[in-house]
């Protein structure tokens, strides 16, 4: 072997090269709500094992029902230690509280925030300013010991949830610091159909993301529509 080989580098990844997550188990905390309602109705009509947490379990196991395609319901706790991916969709007011409480129970896991921090007034839709500088950083410190990522914040929960719309029209930003779990979660955004997952930065980038939602329901509300994002040349 020459000097020029042993100094060689490998090729560069593709980007577009996502691993198999076709196996993989999806909690969706706060799946009882619109959001996470209607992204465990995806993946689960993707083909995703899904399981429904809820602080009361028989609400999360009502809800599954509801949903059928295997959806399995459980109590917060329960979801976060048998999923293998953690979404995070409950309500900005109990973010805080319910992830300091599912601290052990997430430890190891890949967690998902897709909570926006959002005001409401006269005016409209407003981002609220958070003291660790968005909901996934706050996600981040109150979950030391977990794998955390921002993804599903621009989705329209009514698109979700409504069953005669085969394909979502969106592309998914996706935020973390280690690309081996953006990459998972580009994947998991593959999983339906319409969608796609492009990686957009690592977390300390995640406040615009989550702020831009406020914009995306004042051209909701103009319209009369349900806007998503598409990032032309990717």
């Amino acid at each position: 072997m020459n000097s020029s080989d042993s100094t060689q580098k490998p090729p560069a990844k593709d980007p577009r090269d996502l691993p198999d997550v076709s196996g993989l188990v999806v909690g969706v905390l706060g799946g009882t709500g619109d959001q996470g309602r209607g992204l465990a109705y995806r993946f689960a009509r993707a083909g995703q094992k899904v399981i429904i947490g809820s602080r009361a379990a028989d609400r999360a196991q009502t809800a599954a029902e509801e949903l059928g395609l295997g959806v399995e319901g459980a109590d917060n706790a329960d979801c976060a230690r048998r999923s293998d991916i953690v979404i995070i969709a409950v309500p900005w007011e109990g973010h805080a509280k319910t992830l300091e409480a599912l601290r052990e129970d997430l430890a190891g896991k890949l967690v998902v925030d897709c909570v926006n921090p959002l005001g409401f007034d006269k005016q409209g839709a407003y981002a609220l300013p958070v003291e660790e500088g968005s909901a996934a950083q706050q996600a981040a410190a109150l979950l030391p010991d977990s794998r955390v990522t921002a993804a599903f914040h621009h989705l329209s929960a009514v698109l979700l949830q409504d069953e005669t719309v085969e394909e979502i029209d969106t592309d998914v930003m996706v935020l973390g610091e280690s690309r081996a779990d953006t990459d998972l979660v580009q994947a998991l955004a593959g999983r339906i159909p319409g969608m796609r997952g492009v990686f957009s930065g690592r977390l300390r980038n995640a406040h615009q993301v989550e702020a831009l939602v406020a914009n995306l329901i004042s051209t909701n509300r103009r319209y009369k529509a349900h806007a998503g994002l598409r990032v032309t040349d990717v």
